[in-house]
């Protein structure tokens, strides 16, 4: 299918104001989509019989530090049955207190689960009413974002636990 179908598709269900930006590149387009937003679009991309997009490739996270707004999730998605693929990603504020939040997909693709943890991990980002919120990859104990812009490049001041050998 073509690109520019998908967007049709998505602005007809949706209206032109749901696509906040395109960028296209290589023959896929990525698009701009309000945050609160999200879970409704992704369900529609899923379930829509035109569109098919029944495999999230992955999840991923930016920090755009000095741009605003500072984050963006990215989604890569994959139709098996149409053979074809489209990136949509959110763009969040920072705010001024707490953590940057978008609602998880993982209702919608269990394949999101690790992504969104990993994401929340690496960069702050909380994604609302995933279902194991758990640290992936650091330590408990840790509490800063490595993947993070602002992190410091010698490393954090965080203890390191004795760990048994």
């Amino acid at each position: 299918m073509n690109q520019d179908l998908i967007k049709e598709n998505l602005t007809a269900r949706f209206g032109e104001e749901v696509i906040l930006g395109s960028v296209d590149f290589r023959d896929q387009v990525t698009v701009t989509v309000p945050k609160d937003k999200i879970l409704e679009i992704c369900e529609f991309l899923r379930d829509d019989p035109k569109l098919r997009f029944d495999y999230l490739s992955f999840v991923c996270g930016v920090d755009r530090l000095p741009s605003e707004p500072r984050f963006e999730v990215v989604y890569q998605l994959y139709s098996h049955r149409h053979n074809h693929r489209f990136r949509i990603k959110a763009q969040l504020e920072e705010p001024t207190a707490g953590l940057a939040s978008i609602d998880s997909v993982v209702p919608i693709w269990p394949t999101a689960d690790w992504h969104e943890r990993e994401t929340a991990e690496m960069y702050g980002i909380t994604f609302k009413n995933h279902p194991d919120p758990r640290k992936l990859l650091l330590a408990d104990h840790w509490k800063a974002h490595p993947l993070r812009k602002d992190f410091p490049l010698q490393g954090s001041d965080e203890e390191t636990p004795d760990l048994p050998a």
